[in-house]
């Protein structure tokens, strides 16, 4: 098409109706829970999660009232346990997280000109494991069987059935289906940024929002699934008896500190970075000019990320760690203020710089910075290894914790709701309200939670239920109650603010007169989007590019019409944004919705210990996946397409350029991670005990070294399989993908065979090498799946030499079992001695 094409008043039109005619929402109640449109799965997603965060607000009211006077009777100390557990657990897991995802899910493609992110089923997939596992953990409230043992769950109080019941099972299991949503939206997130960016969005050009959900999500890829290895390892002790966490059989409960804490302590930055983005995208608006320090930005922001995963031992001075370790871990804690300051002065400075426009989401912004900051300070504070011995487990780390939290996160995401609201509805929030809301909770909040300082200095300790009156802190107590209320009072003006918004009028486009992409959405919420996909030559191309938003509107940039009926968007080069390929998105499904029930069934199965039924339900998930998965890579009516400006687009592409290739290279990434956390667990005993394995014959070598060599057989077939493929052989390649089956299956048999005489029940040497090796059996498992997957793809006629994508995916699969196996098999076949 070129440039001029769109003078055609006609064909404009005709092209606009068949876009709306593509991307309107299903009809009905239920189909529209089938739709996968990520501005729709993203706003679903962020009134879900605002709810559980109304829920968790009342549990820490109920927490509040019971502490307002000294030897209340309110509610029992089983109760109390309940509450602080869950009410610390919703916020983490069910509100700080997944809100940041879905408000991702919303803007990212708007900000990225994309008509979609790449893979809106796997979104749509994410909110559905959250929905679920989200109302299976809160609910247990409601029958007196939430989880009691903090929202840290530390064994062996936690692990031992004896004294803890059926709650940290739902705990366990129900966020660990929950932590999968997670992963999920971080490879929608990474591969959005990575590949859907419009052409000549060079990194460097990209919205800092971009940056920071980039850099977030990998930090999910690493913070994560360390906390799955540990969960793993948690449940198996709670259901089988194995004693990870069990001393007096060789295990330490300090392994699930250090698994817990290496997601911990990111976790507070990776609910703190998102919000901090929200202020890249507001404080250059309503200064009217750019951000300053942009790549110094950047570069805080991906500091931030990586120094965080040096600060977990921040949470265990008091384990007794030797000195050397707690100089390290102080000084990594200290440091991380360095570029966090970097940020936050580059804000200052571009509000110094600019004309600055005084409105309601500046105000959170600017309220929510000085709150933090005093968080940040405290932080300082308890990074100092003897301060934090004599404040260690006191209401003065509650308040810090509190102060980095609500200003590091909640308030600034009042202050995006504010921002964002018209871009969502077309509505404006009141000046008035908002206004009203921000100084009732800046009060509620210092109100609360000053005082905290002072009673924890006093020796008020975190997680009791009462405390007597000769403390004298009660008057401090009364007081943080009085806050919590008036704070409680803010977030209901603002929930009002929020019903009252559909009565108002139509904002105008554009309100705030911001520069970048997501304000060229239009009031009237057209189902399609972007009008057409643009180039872009600045940050802020509103401002910066001529006649910008009236050449998107009449289409005159790339993709502007949905010619042959399908939901599409374009796909770029990771550095340099170069148009590679159009890309075909998933529509409305079912599916989606059906394998995050079955895989949600898995779980809530086994937590009753309904493990017959909980393995039914494995194979519904998996059929359900194949399901889902089978309808993908298709091979188009046509190789190529014309995208505008006398460009063609192939229809298809497979291997790195592909992002379905990413997607898989992106998960394995997390799934390496978690089994990082395992091989970090055997290594850790076997530091610990000077005597670890002996006593145990162990697997030996022999049964190791061939579930090895089968296992890297299995790995060279796939590979073969793949490039004799791509040379037209077919027949060959699905004779090798049938060798690597076999080789993988008997890899698993060898590896199993290889446990037999090994009890894990009678000490952590024999449990761990059980774990590695069903960690890796069970890979081999899929790997026979997938390449038993790929064979029939080919038999379909869905796989063909040109269109490869489904070998060259697997054999990013086949590399990381590879490895895993080499690993496993290594370690538990050659160390320690004992086990020869």
């Amino acid at each position: 098409m070129s440039l001029h094409a769109q003078d055609d008043p006609a064909l404009r039109a005709a092209q606009e109706e068949r876009l709306r005619a593509v991307w309107k929402p299903p009809s009905g109640l239920f189909l529209r829970w089938t739709d996968t449109n990520n501005n729709r799965v993203g706003v679903w997603y962020t009134l879900t999660a605002f709810g559980f965060m109304l829920f968790a607000g009342v549990l820490a009211l109920i927490m509040r009232t019971q502490l307002a006077v000294p030897d209340n009777d309110l509610v029992s100390a089983n109760t109390f346990n309940q509450l602080f557990t869950l009410h610390g657990s919703v916020m983490m897991f069910l509100f700080a997280v997944p809100m940041f995802e879905a408000v991702s899910i919303i803007l990212l493609p708007q900000l990225l000109g994309a008509r979609d992110l790449p893979f809106p089923r796997l979104s749509a997939f994410g909110y559905w494991s959250f929905l679920i596992g989200g109302v299976f953990v809160s609910g247990s409230i409601f029958f007196n069987a939430a989880p009691d043992g903090g929202w840290f769950m530390y064994p062996p109080l936690t692990t031992r059935t004896d004294l803890s019941g059926l709650g940290a099972d739902i705990w366990m299991l129900g966020l660990s289906f929950i932590e999968v949503s997670s992963v999920a939206a971080a490879v929608e997130l990474i591969v959005g940024v990575l590949k859907c960016r419009p052409p000549g969005m060079r990194l460097n050009l990209m919205p800092l929002y971009a940056w920071y959900i980039l850099v977030v999500a990998v930090m999910i890829l690493f913070a994560f699934p360390p906390l799955i290895a540990g969960d793993l390892l948690f449940e198996m002790e709670r259901l089988l008896d194995w004693p990870f966490f069990d001393a007096a059989r060789g295990g330490d409960p300090l392994l699930w500190q250090h698994l817990f804490w290496i997601f911990g302590h990111p976790e507070v930055y990776i609910v703190f970075l998102p919000s901090i983005a929200l202020f890249a995208m507001m404080i250059p608006t309503f200064a009217q000019r750019h951000l300053l320090g942009y790549p110094w930005i950047v570069l805080a922001a991906v500091g931030t990320a990586f120094l965080s995963f040096g600060l977990w031992v921040h949470h265990m001075f008091a384990t007794g760690l030797p000195k050397i370790s707690l100089a390290f871990f102080s000084a990594a804690s200290e440091a991380v203020a360095i570029p966090t300051g970097v940020q936050i002065f580059a804000f200052i400075a571009t509000l110094w710089a600019g004309k600055v426009k005084w409105s309601t989401p500046l105000l959170y912004a600017s309220g929510s910075l000085a709150i933090f900051v005093i968080g940040g300070l405290t932080g300082v504070m308890v990074a100092v290894a003897p301060f934090d011995w004599q404040a260690h487990d006191t209401y003065f780390v509650v308040a810090h914790l509190h102060y980095v939290l609500i200003g590091g996160t909640l308030l600034p995401l009042f202050g995006g709701l504010y921002y964002y609201w018209p871009l969502i509805t077309g509505k404006k929030l009141s000046d008035r309200l908002g206004r009203t809301a921000f100084w009732i909770m800046f009060v509620g909040v210092n109100l609360t939670f000053f005082p905290m300082h002072l009673s924890g200095l006093e020796g008020m300790p975190r997680r009791v239920f009462t405390y007597p009156a000769e403390l004298n802190i009660g008057w401090l107590n009364l007081a943080s109650t009085a806050g919590s209320y008036l704070f409680a009072t803010g977030v209901l003006v603002l929930v009002i603010d929020l019903a009252l918004s559909p009565t108002r009028a139509k904002a105008p486009r554009n309100p705030w007169n911001a520069g970048t992409l997501e304000w060229l959405a239009h009031p009237d919420d057209e189902d399609w989007g972007i009008r057409s996909v643009p180039l872009i030559e600045s940050r802020y191309p509103i401002w910066d590019q001529k006649d910008f938003v009236a050449k998107v509107d009449e289409g005159r940039f790339f993709l502007p019409d949905a010619e042959e009926g399908r939901r599409e968007t374009i796909i770029t080069s990771v550095l340099d944004a170069k148009p590679v390929s159009v890309i075909r998105l998933g529509t409305p499904s079912v599916k989606p919705m059906a394998t995050a029930v079955a895989l949600g069934a898995v779980f809530i199965l086994t937590t009753y210990h309904l493990y017959v039924l909980a393995a039914l339900f494995g194979v519904v998930t998996l059929a359900a996946i194949v399901w889902w998965l089978w309808d993908t890579a298709e091979i188009p009516e046509k190789p190529e397409k014309p995208i505008g400006h006398g460009m063609r687009m192939p229809l298809y592409i497979s291997g790195p350029a592909a992002p379905g290739w990413w997607a898989m290279f992106i998960t394995m990434m997390a799934d390496a991670t978690a089994f990082s956390g395992l091989v970090f667990g055997y290594y850790f005993y076997w530091t610990i005990h000077p005597d670890f394995g002996a006593g145990f014959d162990g697997p030996g070598v022999g049964g190791p070294m061939l579930a090895l060599g089968l296992s890297l057989g299995s790995w060279a077939a796939t590979l073969a399989a793949r490039e004799v493929h791509a040379r037209g052989g077919v027949a060959a390649a699905r004779l090798m993908l049938l060798v690597g089956a076999g080789a993988a299956g008997a890899s698993l048999f060898a590896g199993l065979a290889s446990l037999s005489g090994l009890d894990p029940e009678a000490n952590v040497y024999p449990a761990i090498v059980w774990v590695l090796v069903v960690w890796t059996v069970v890979h081999a498992a899929v790997m026979v799946v997938m390449q038993l997957y790929t064979l029939a793809r080919s038999l379909a006629g869905r796989m063909t030499p040109t269109h490869d994508a489904d070998i060259r995916n697997i054999t990013v699969y086949a590399h990381f079992f590879a490895l895993t196996a080499i690993v496993t098999y290594l370690t538990v076949g050659l160390f320690p001695e004992t086990g020869l």
